[in-house]
C-alpha cells in the first residue's frame, strides 16, 4: 500500500480511537497563531484580510510540504512518510469527537435536561442556545453533524487523497480560518471575505462527495436524492446546502427555518419541507449515517491515492524505458 494511503488509514484509526488529542490540538495552536496575526493586520478592507488568509493557509500548507519532503528525503523515509500522514490525518480530522458531542446533547435532551443539552450546544455550533426547545435543538444538531461530516472528515480525506499532507493542513487551516473570521458580521464582513471564498472553493468536492455517499449510505436513498436535487440550491451556503439537503432526505426530516447566532436572526429556507419535524432519536441516526459516509470516504481517498500512485510509478517506469534509463 502506498504511503498515503496507509498514513491515511491509520490517521482515521486514531481518531476513531482516540478522537480528538486533549492537549496541545495543532489546530487549536493554528487558531492562536491566526488571531495574532489578525491582530497586526486587520483593517476593514478585503485586501488586509486576503493578506491573512495567503499568510496563514498557505504558511500552513508551506509548513506541511516542507515536513513531507524532508520525511521523503530521511533514510526511513517509507516509515517517516507514513507517520506524518497518519498523524496530520488524525489532527485534522474530527469525526469521533462530532459524534461524542451530538450523542452527549442527545443523552441530555433523552434525560429532559434541557438546561443541559443548551450548555453542550456550543461545542457543536455558533447558535444560541438559550431560546431553542428540544425540538430545535435536535435539529440543529442534526444540521451540525451534516454540515461538519463534510467540514472535519469528507473534505479533509479528499484533500489528503489529492495532496497529500500539504492537503490535510492546507484544508483544515482554510476551514479555521472560515470559522474564525468568515461571518457577515461588521468587523468581518470585508476583513473575512477571503477567507470564506476560499473555503468554499476547498469545500465544494468534499460537499459533493459527502452529499452522494448520503444518498447511497442512507435509509432512504430515494428520498435523499428527491430532497438534495430540488432544495440543495436554496440554501445559502453552496456547500453546506448539498450536505444538509441529502441527509434532510437521507432521515426523511425537515431541515431549515430560523436560526440565530450571536443575536442574529437569520431565516433559512426548508429542506425537506414534506418530511416530519427532527426528533431527539434522529440525533443517533445521523451520527450513524455520517459513520458511514466516512467510511466510505476513507475508502474512496485509500483507493484513489493507491490508484494515483500505480499510475505514476507506471507512467515513470515508461518513460525511463523509452530514454533507455
Amino acid at each position: 500500500m502506498p504511503v498515503e494511503s496507509l498514513g491515511l488509514a491509520l490517521g482515521c484509526l486514531g481518531d476513531l480511537l482516540f478522537g480528538d488529542p486533549q492537549r496541545g490540538h495543532p489546530v487549536a495552536a493554528f487558531g492562536r497563531a491566526a488571531h495574532a496575526v489578525e491582530q497586526r493586520l486587520w483593517r476593514d478592507h478585503r485586501g488586509r484580510g486576503a493578506l491573512h488568509t495567503v499568510l496563514c493557509a498557505g504558511g500552513a500548507a508551506a509548513g506541511a510540504g516542507l515536513l513531507a519532503r524532508t520525511a521523503r528525503r530521511s533514510r526511513h523515509h517509507r516509515t517517516a512518510g507514513v507517520a506524518l500522514t497518519a498523524a496530520a490525518t488524525w489532527a485534522v480530522l474530527g469525526g469521533t469527537s462530532l459524534g461524542r458531542e451530538a450523542r452527549a446533547v442527545g443523552a441530555a435532551l433523552d434525560a429532559g435536561d434541557l438546561a443541559a443539552a443548551r450548555a453542550r450546544l456550543p461545542h457543536l455550533c455558533g447558535r444560541d442556545p438559550q431560546a431553542l426547545d428540544e425540538q430545535q435543538i435536535a435539529r440543529a444538531v442534526v444540521e451540525s453533524v451534516a454540515e461538519n461530516t463534510s467540514d472535519a472528515v469528507v473534505g479533509a480525506l479528499v484533500w489528503g487523497a489529492l495532496a497529500g499532507v500539504p492537503g490535510l493542513v492546507g484544508f483544515r487551516a482554510v476551514n479555521t480560518l472560515d470559522a474564525m473570521v468568515g461571518h457577515k458580521s461588521p468587523r468581518y464582513r470585508r476583513f473575512g471575505w477571503a477567507a470564506a471564498r476560499l473555503d468554499d472553493v476547498a469545500g465544494w468536492p468534499g460537499a459533493r462527495l459527502t452529499a452522494a455517499l448520503a444518498v447511497l449510505a442512507g435509509p432512504d436513498p430515494r428520498g435523499a436524492w428527491r430532497v438534495a436535487r430540488r432544495d440543495a440550491s436554496r440554501h445559502p451556503s453552496p456547500n453546506a446546502g448539498p450536505v444538509e439537503a441529502s441527509f434532510a432526505g437521507a432521515l426523511g426530516v425537515r431541515l431549515g427555518g430560523t436560526l440565530a447566532y450571536a443575536g442574529r436572526v437569520e431565516h433559512r429556507p426548508v429542506l425537506g419541507a414534506e418530511n416530519r419535524p427532527v426528533e431527539t432519536a434522529d440525533i443517533e441516526r445521523a451520527v450513524r449515517l455520517s459513520r458511514r459516509v466516512s467510511l466510505l470516504a476513507l475508502a474512496m481517498a485509500v483507493a484513489g491515492r493507491h490508484v494515483g500512485s500505480v499510475f505514476v510509478n507506471r507512467t515513470g517506469t515508461v518513460k525511463r524505458s523509452s530514454t533507455g534509463g
